[in-house]
């Protein structure tokens, strides 16, 4: 892993069709609305985006952990982007701030952090337990 700069930044942008809403997606009995769920991955997509430059051909960072609020409702049709902002890197470990906007306001934010791997060392862990 070379050096992650404080306030790398990346983004992830989607244009919410049926199948990202929370009717579709979760439960028919919710409003047709874009699903948390789907909010979380675009947040996760762009924090991924931030680092992926500084990370080897080996390596992955994957998240660990997240706290967001969501703040509005979003329709289909609009595009919604996440953003992502490198707040701290201790070791293997980044912390993002994190927010999200559709075409009218911002509908998300929060905090995230995803830890730094070493993909050959996890494929084999997750061999491992296949196995168990």
């Amino acid at each position: 892993m070379r050096s992650i700069p404080m306030g790398a930044k990346g983004t992830y942008t989607l244009q919410v069709t049926p199948a990202h809403l929370a009717n579709q997606f979760k439960d028919a009995a919710l409003p047709p609305v874009f699903a948390t769920p789907m909010m979380v991955t675009a947040m996760e997509n762009a924090a991924l985006n931030a680092v992926r430059a500084y990370l080897e051909p080996n390596e992955s960072a994957v998240g660990t952990w997240i706290n967001v609020r969501h703040l509005a409702a979003t329709p289909a049709g609009h595009r919604i982007t996440a953003e992502a902002e490198v707040t701290k890197v201790d070791g293997r470990r980044i912390e993002f701030k994190v927010s999200a906007r559709d075409d009218a306001e911002e509908i998300a934010n929060g905090t995230h952090e995803r830890m730094v791997v070493d993909l050959a060392r996890l494929g084999r862990k997750l061999a491992a337990k296949a196995r168990a």
